[in-house]
């Protein structure tokens, strides 16, 4: 299949300042002079900040890697996983269409997709939204027939529910992934014959799916702010540093070893950004707590990134509602979340509560 640049491209491009440091990191990985080696995972985190590959985009990762644009294009070209068009702002949809969810209603769902979304694969809707393709296998053949959306599957599906998970995307919510038909996994359809004590313990779905649910958020396009940004080798440098071996970019200036690529500098509270990064030695001390929500409700915390209604859910129960409430925190207060949110522990420092916080609250 020839695969061309789309014809209508974007004047420039320029990663999120975590997205770069996140993809000078990964040069580091590399003896000097192999940088190049990392054009794959760069390329894909360009993808997933704007969602499609342009040609500024792949210059600009040929920049960073000392490359010529041919060689950055060859590649862009050759794997089917780059989009080289403008995807859905909200959702690109992959129909699977090999054997196995072929011959359990694939095509019913390519139908939806041409009905809801577009005529052909790799158009637009009308809004803007949504796009679709059909691809080759995706590894979930005992869920047949299944789609991927976002960095999700959604399996078992039906027609109906393809329409439906559309509509509810298209509505700004965010349709829990995994089986549609009430499987956990993919046991038999039937339920389980053996390991039947598997049951006991389990979350309320699968390992994937419940991750998902927990971030709140699957189709979320990647900035840079969901993961920490330094290699495990990197250790004792600041948290958004970028490496000490920085990009040899033709024309550019290298970025100084140990330089902050880190963007609190550009929103209110960035004194309490590096505050919200406690030692691991720092006492811990109890932040103000409300045995209930303020007059008017309780503040949506699902707006800080790094919150879901799991989360969220918790953070109510140990009596926090509102951003204010999470803007005031120390890092004894923080050292003190850690311990209370089980199962989350670094989440507070490492997506930065407390400076979303202090923005949020300034906006309310």
């Amino acid at each position: 299949m020839l695969r061309r640049l789309h014809p209508e491209q974007p004047e420039s491009f320029a990663f999120t300042p975590e997205n770069q440091a996140w993809a000078e990191g990964q040069m580091t990985k590399y003896p000097e002079g192999r940088q190049a080696s990392a054009i794959i995972p760069i390329l894909w985190r360009a993808q997933e900040q704007e969602g499609w590959l342009s040609k500024p985009a792949i210059e600009h990762v040929a920049d960073m890697l000392g490359l010529s644009y041919i060689r950055a294009l060859e590649v862009a070209t050759f794997y089917f996983m780059f989009q080289l068009q403008p995807v859905g702002k909200i959702a690109h949809i992959q129909v699977c269409g090999t054997t196995s969810c072929m011959i359990c209603g694939a095509e019913d769902l390519v139908a939806v997709c041409k009905e809801k979304i577009a005529p052909n694969a790799h158009e637009l809707s009308a809004d803007g939204n949504f796009s679709w393709e059909e691809v080759e296998c995706l590894g979930s053949c005992s869920n047949a027939p299944m789609a991927q959306i976002g960095k999700d599957y959604y399996e078992d599906l039906t027609a109906d529910r393809m329409g439906e998970i559309i509509d509810e995307l298209a509505a700004g919510k965010v349709p829990v992934p995994g089986p549609q038909n009430g499987r956990y996994a993919a046991e038999p359809l039937k339920g389980l014959t053996s390991l039947t004590e598997y049951d006991s313990g389990k979350t309320q779905y699968n390992a994937s799916a419940q991750l998902a649910v927990d971030i709140g958020d699957t189709v979320k396009r990647i900035d840079g702010t969901e993961v920490p940004l330094l290699m495990p080798w990197q250790k004792g440098a600041n948290h958004n540093a970028s490496p000490t071996k920085p990009a040899k970019a033709a024309g550019k200036a290298p970025r100084k070893a140990g330089a902050s690529s880190d963007k609190s500098a550009e929103v209110p509270g960035s004194k309490a950004k590096a505050a919200a990064r406690p030692a691991a030695d720092v006492p811990q001390a109890e932040p103000e707590k409300l045995s209930a929500p303020r007059e008017g409700g309780a503040d949506d915390l699902k707006r800080i990134k790094g919150v879901g209604p799991k989360l969220e859910k918790m953070l109510n129960g140990i009596g926090i509602y509102h951003f204010d409430q999470v803007a005031a925190w120390t890092p004894e207060h923080v050292a003190w979340a850690d311990q209370n949110l089980v199962g989350f522990k670094g989440r507070v420092s490492r997506d930065n509560w407390v400076a979303q916080a202090i923005v949020l609250a300034a906006e309310d």
